[in-house]
């Protein structure tokens, strides 16, 4: 008995004793934790909140376009997301206004053949600037992305020479040969991604017999895949909706583009006179769901080539 009373004697002395200055304040355990689960919460809320506003903001042009394909002509503008009168004439009306299926075609071939040329011949470049050794070799980088603050107009006159030279003007090839000359943009990219990967694995499959060409392609093309998918897909945007190209070299109708058909309709069906803008609007549905749909498919792949890419090197 005696040692149980000293013992508290001593616990309650240990308690009123003077604690160092330094210490940290003792606090009861779970005090703080409501406090900190209501911020989270908060910032939760908050978070949730904008990107519902972002994503209503980017999610209505589109929405109201869709809407307004199915509407009559009177109704186009009435800006109701749900239409009065619904209506399918549009999207059977438009086929017959215009060769949009073989406009379709043209995009799809001079879309694949853009991205298929910019995406190798960009990797090419790009392992050639992160892999080899050579005198001079970074004032020519440099020279390669001092290209891209050059602005289109400044190029575009010489360029359209050279093609009307080599009497390709009215043809498809000017919209998608150019890439056969890579991208000083997915050079950059693809090179700070080869920059990341270790020089030994290239140097031991050299000192096995490999040639460059089949270390290039058996070793750093596999595991370039990623950023070769962003690429790939970025291209496929820039030459699904590249306007400008399509309205300086094509001439006749059954050459044109999705963008250069829309480009016709709208002379024809908007500010020519006849005010069909139903049909515009259905057109331009039909052209930018494939865009969407791909998108889509692509998008864990944008996303891992991205964060594995902006990082290396």
């Amino acid at each position: 008995m005696t040692g149980l009373v000293s013992g508290s004697a001593g616990a309650a002395a240990a308690a009123d004793a003077p604690r160092p200055a330094s210490a940290p304040p003792i606090v009861p355990p779970g005090d703080g934790a409501p406090r900190r689960r209501r911020q989270n919460r908060g910032a939760r809320i908050v978070t949730v909140v904008l990107l519902v506003l972002v994503t209503v903001a980017f999610a209505y042009p589109f929405v109201w376009l869709v809407s307004a394909s199915f509407k009559p002509r009177g109704e186009v503008f009435d800006n109701r997301l749900i239409p009065e009168t619904f209506t399918l004439d549009n999207y059977a009306q438009v086929w017959q206004e215009a060769p949009l299926a073989l406009w379709l075609l043209n995009t799809l071939v001079v879309t694949a053949l853009a991205a298929t040329t910019v995406t190798l011949s960009s990797a090419m470049v790009a392992w050639g600037f992160a892999y080899f050794r050579f005198r001079g070799r970074n004032v020519l980088f440099g020279l390669v992305l001092a290209s891209m603050m050059l602005p289109g107009a400044v190029t575009m006159i010489p360029t359209f020479l050279i093609w009307n030279s080599l009497g390709f003007v009215g043809t498809l090839v000017p919209l998608w040969a150019q890439n056969l000359f890579a991208s000083a943009f997915y050079v950059f990219l693809l090179r700070q991604f080869i920059l990341g990967l270790p020089r030994e694995l290239f140097e031991a499959a050299r000192v096995d017999g490999a040639s460059q060409w089949a270390v290039f392609w058996r070793i750093a093309v596999p595991l370039l895949r990623p950023t070769l998918a962003v690429v790939l897909v970025f291209e496929v945007q820039a030459a699904w909706t590249d306007l400008m190209r399509g309205l300086i070299y094509l001439r006749d109708s059954s050459t044109f583009t999705i963008p250069r058909g829309l480009k016709s309709l709208v002379d024809a069906f908007g500010f020519g006179g006849e005010w069909h803008w139903e049909i515009i609007v259905t057109a331009s549905v039909i052209a930018t769901v494939p865009m969407i749909i791909v998108f889509f498919l692509a998008q864990k792949h944008i996303i891992r080539g991205i964060s594995t890419s902006g990082l290396k090197g």
